[in-house]
């Protein structure tokens, strides 16, 4: 490795109730791997695997919230129902007894559902788009959209009561609730419309705030947010910091604890023109504009970016020196790694020990199976 001192990863991190050991988060990664929408124990057995190679924090992959048309595939998993709950509490129980601690990532997604394998179930999105002049679906009605946020709420609550850590609400990568943030796919005319994105970020900031008041004060509360937008990788919702304060500081302000801030690459700047080519990334930029507490994510490493990984690419320590430079400057809080821990479970511990030669490359064939 470039750098042998790793312990800028290792320092423990607390915010409110929940403790950590360390800095590694595991990001939200679909693994389409449940059965019906229902965790069985190779879902719990594969996040046990994970807290015992020693990651900080689990977050779940995305798990959906009550809505008829929440998921985009069959093996997504539900958070709600009985049989769902009663899976996502063998999971939770599975991590804490090896040490671990979890949070589910809450989500719907929007119209970027199929239609192939559900047709009958409506497609929600605010303006009935999917992108820019692609139709698709229905604008949500405000009693909908009402329910979508009872909805939201009503599963902070259970991740609470089955024993969670943490709660994550899925705002980022073009599904529902950042096809409110876009101007792109929102032209609603009603209150969570407008012109700018502290208007359009109405929905979001409701969500949030019943989830908040459903867990308590104390419960940590994440959200995921995203400039990019798979739908367009070019397209960024806040072109400068103070439209990113404009968009990012309700959010905190109605009860978000650490935005959790999705990019491409994480030692890119977010806003080069003013800090330079080394300087604050997404989520630096965030911690700086809010005071919140931040996860940086962006091909954690890998060789190349997301795309490039599932083309092929494979996981190494090239870059780490970076992510620990940045790390040591407390630019960010926590750093979320994806799939290099979809091959490798240990990876975390191998970190830690500095066993380079023990590594695992990143192999898309393991997006196949739960390893």
């Amino acid at each position: 490795m470039p750098s042998s001192d790793t312990s800028a990863l290792f320092r423990p991190f607390s915010l409110k109730t929940l403790e950590l050991k360390n800095r590694i988060v595991m990001a939200p990664m679909t693994r389409t791997s449940a059965l019906n929408g229902i965790p069985a124990d190779s879902n719990a057995a594969y996040y046990r695997r994970r807290a015992e190679g020693q990651v900080g924090l689990i977050l779940s992959e995305g798990t959906v919230i009550d809505r008829p048309s929440s998921r985009n595939d069959p093996n997504i998993p539900f958070f709600h129902g009985e049989a769902a709950l009663a899976g996502w509490k063998r999971v939770i129980d599975a991590v804490h007894n090896a040490g671990g601690r979890m949070g589910p990532q809450i989500w719907h997604t929007g119209s970027t559902r199929y239609t192939e394998w559900e047709p009958e179930a409506p497609v929600e999105s605010p303006s009935g788009l999917d992108a820019p002049g692609v139709p698709r679906g229905e604008a949500m009605s405000e009693e909908a959209i009402a329910d979508t946020v009872a909805a939201f709420a009503k599963a902070g609550a259970d991740a609470k009561r089955l024993g969670f850590d943490t709660v994550e609400i899925h705002g980022a990568h073009g599904y529902l609730i950042a096809q409110f943030f876009w101007s792109g796919t929102n032209k609603r005319s009603d209150r969570y419309g407008g012109a700018s994105i502290k208007e359009r970020s109405r929905f979001a900031g409701e969500i949030v705030a019943a989830v908040r008041k459903a867990v308590g004060p104390d419960f940590p509360i994440i959200l995921r947010v995203s400039q990019w937008k798979q739908q367009d990788l070019s397209v960024r919702l806040a072109e400068t910091p103070a439209l990113m304060a404009d968009w990012l500081l309700p959010l905190v302000e109605a009860g978000v604890d650490v935005l959790h801030c999705s990019q491409r690459r994480f030692w890119e700047p977010e806003f080069p023109e003013i800090d330079g080519e080394n300087g604050l990334n997404c989520a630096g930029w965030a911690k700086k504009l809010t005071g919140a507490a931040t996860i940086s994510v962006g091909s954690v490493g890998l060789d190349g970016d997301v795309l490039n990984a599932f083309a092929g690419k494979g996981s190494s320590t090239m870059g780490l020196h970076r992510l620990i430079e940045r790390m040591e400057r407390e630019e960010f809080d926590l750093i979320a790694v994806g799939r290099a821990l979809i091959t490798d479970p240990n990876w975390v511990a191998k970190i830690q020990g500095s066993d380079q030669a023990a590594f695992k490359g990143f192999d898309p064939a393991s997006l196949a199976e739960l390893v």
